[in-house]
């Protein structure tokens, strides 16, 4: 799932994808309606991809809470926003079992069932979305690094150096000669 451009506007229900940027603000589409509108730069906007939820050790990062929920709910629609503190306690307790129940608000679990269910609802939600991109291994990652290696080294080699042509020097400037001159005149 790509949270990078995924957005949340301040004052404006729902979540936006990330269009294209402008020198006055952003163009922005509805993830819901598809309709775009365009904010400005003095827009409160928060990334996705930058929130994460606080723990007891760390804070984990709102992809990973999402993944979690999506396991649970099996990839479905998961409760309604707007159901009582307790249930939305007990959904975020089974799916972040050690979340920081002082640092995290009931208002904080609501918003996050709300946009898990924005993106389900708009086709985000779905096992291929999770999977992120294998890193090679650590041999591969020596092994294409010995080659760029010895791809510069032989371009060195290769190409021998071209010598500069010495810039002149430039004189000293008048300015850097001046005297302090006295503005007092002798009387005699």
């Amino acid at each position: 799932m790509q949270l990078e451009k995924i957005i949340s506007i301040s004052g404006k229900p729902g979540l936006f994808t990330l269009v294209t940027q402008l020198r006055s603000g952003f163009i922005v589409e509805d993830i819901s309606t598809g309709k775009k509108a365009s904010i400005s730069n003095t827009s409160q906007v928060s990334l996705l991809d930058n929130i994460a939820i606080y723990t007891f050790d760390q804070e984990v990062p709102l992809f990973e809470v999402m993944k979690n929920i999506a396991e649970k709910f099996d990839y479905k629609e998961a409760i309604n926003h707007k159901s009582s503190d307790n249930e939305l306690k007990t959904f975020m307790s089974s799916v972040l079992p050690n979340y920081d129940v002082d640092r995290v608000y009931g208002s904080d679990i609501k918003k996050l069932v709300q946009w898990y269910n924005l993106l389900q609802k708009a086709g985000y939600i779905k096992p291929e979305a999770f999977v992120k991109a294998e890193e090679p291994a650590v041999e591969d990652a020596e092994i294409v690094e010995e080659k760029s290696v010895e791809k510069k080294s032989a371009a060195k080699k290769a190409a021998p150096k071209a010598e500069k042509p010495a810039a002149p020097k430039a004189k000293a400037s008048s300015s850097a000669k001046t005297t302090v001159k006295s503005t007092q005149r002798k009387q005699g």
